[in-house]
């Protein structure tokens, strides 16, 4: 399943690819954690946007589209990037290792967990790119 970034269908596509992606079920296995993403506007897209994952062991638990960050407060992980970062991101012209170091990817939570577990962060941003059929 393919779809346009920044959807909901996309955000669905993605916790498909999550749940159906067995080279990512693997490297995440050990995988412990929630994603808070707020994209600020810039480019096409107009307004902030939120999404919220629920990652636990290689599985994605759950999906939400635009929620709002006081339903969220715990979130292991918070995610700030501008639309144009992210969309760089998603279409391989900015690795996210280096979207995260330079800052064009805030990462709030622990840092060290993250880079303990760049195989899982990398194969997430895989399956991420591969359901982005095009870009708003």
């Amino acid at each position: 399943m393919s779809a346009i970034f920044p959807s909901e269908e996309w955000l669905q596509g993605l916790e498909t690819k999550l749940n159906s992606d067995e080279k990512y079920r693997e490297i995440a296995k050990n995988w412990e954690g929630d994603l808070f993403f707020f994209i600020e506007p810039e480019g096409n897209l107009k307004e902030r946007l939120t999404f919220y994952l629920d990652l636990w062991h290689g599985t994605c638990r759950k999906v939400v589209y635009k929620p709002d960050a006081s339903d969220y407060p715990n979130s292991t992980f918070t995610l700030t990037a501008s639309y144009n970062n992210i969309t760089d991101v998603l279409t391989g012209k900015l690795n996210p290792m280096t979207a995260m170091m330079t800052m064009k990817l805030k990462v709030s939570g622990s840092m060290g967990y993250m880079m303990r577990n760049v195989p899982t962060v990398l194969d997430f941003v895989r399956c991420a790119q591969e359901v982005t059929d095009e870009i708003l």
